[in-house]
């Protein structure tokens, strides 16, 4: 398959795309951050810029689309309204609709899109929430998401929505919670892990693995992309330090009320993955074979490979 990724040198879609080329020919597109790798075509792109997606089109001619690119940064989304409504919801309904009219193509290939999205379109109040509870998103970043999601389905009915979350290895080395948790604990730095905040968190390489079987099984809708097990901040802190050997005494427990963050956060982003397991006609991967494979990876030197890609060679 042709696959384009947007977004390719963000944590998700490096990851993404660095798993996805070994099977598949992958496009990936950057826009801040230089990308430097010959293992998949990358793109030096401003998605907001006039004809941009089009021109993408057609240099690539996807059989599908993963949209990853977005504003992420829930500070950043607070700050900057009009920027974050333009990345996280203007662009995803343009190539949706983009797709969509491929297909309607006769004279050429039609792609299909990945929408990814966030399990932060609920308010996290009750948590356990499957793919027909109704959102009810906290905050810029979540409300732009949200309406994303619903601009995706109303201009291409048969786009994949996957809500996600997840952690791994990034390019800066600085983009993921784990990163975040592991940088300080190697540096022996004491550091807060929020007791009161839930979430499903699933590796970006075993994401890719299911994101691929996704495509393969051409499912379409909204589905919970998420790891199989739920827990805190904290617990999820205690847990990589014990694998990496490093000492969890260093994460003092703490209300996510201590953070002196700007943006709300929900409190309980548990998700329901019963409909994506039947899917694929297999689990989630819960959390500890993830960590297993996050240390490999670790021991392997991915993480030093992958900031290199940032590096000019």
């Amino acid at each position: 398959m042709r696959i384009l990724i947007t977004g390719a040198s963000g944590l998700l879609g490096l990851n993404l795309a660095l798993e996805l080329c070994r099977q598949h020919t992958v496009f990936g597109t950057a826009n801040q951050h230089a990308l430097h790798t010959d293992a998949f075509t990358v793109l030096q792109t401003d998605l907001l810029a006039p004809g941009a997606l089009e021109s993408l089109f057609e240099q690539t001619c996807p059989d599908w689309v993963i949209h990853c690119a977005a504003l992420a940064n829930l500070e950043a989304c607070e700050a900057d309204p009009a920027l974050a409504s333009q990345l996280n919801t203007e662009l995803p309904r343009q190539l949706a609709q983009l797709c969509s009219k491929t297909r309607r193509d006769v004279t050429r290939g039609g792609a299909r899109l990945v929408h990814i999205s966030t399990d932060a379109v609920f308010d996290g109040s009750r948590g356990n929430y499957t793919e027909t509870d109704d959102p009810s998103p906290l905050g810029v970043y979540a409300h732009t998401k949200l309406e994303a999601e619903r601009a995706v389905a109303e201009a291409d009915p048969i786009a994949i929505i996957a809500r996600v979350n997840l952690f791994g290895w990034s390019m800066s080395g600085r983009r993921s919670l784990a990163e975040f948790f592991y940088n300080n604990l190697v540096a022996g730095k004491q550091v807060k892990g929020f007791t009161d905040v839930i979430f499903c968190p699933l590796l970006a390489n075993d994401m890719a693995h299911i994101l691929a079987r996704m495509l393969e099984l051409a499912l379409s809708g909204v589905y919970h992309t998420v790891g199989g097990e739920c827990l805190s901040k904290y617990e999820f802190g205690v847990r990589l330090a014990q694998r990496f050997g490093l000492d969890p005494r260093l994460i003092t427990p703490a209300s996510v009320q201590q953070g002196g963050l700007s943006a709300a956060r929900a409190p309980n982003l548990s998700l329901r993955t019963d409909k994506l397991a039947a899917a694929l006609g297999a689990p989630l991967p819960s959390l500890s074979p993830a960590l297993e494979h996050f240390y490999t990876l670790y021991q392997q030197g991915y993480p030093q490979m992958i900031q290199g890609l940032g590096e000019k060679g």
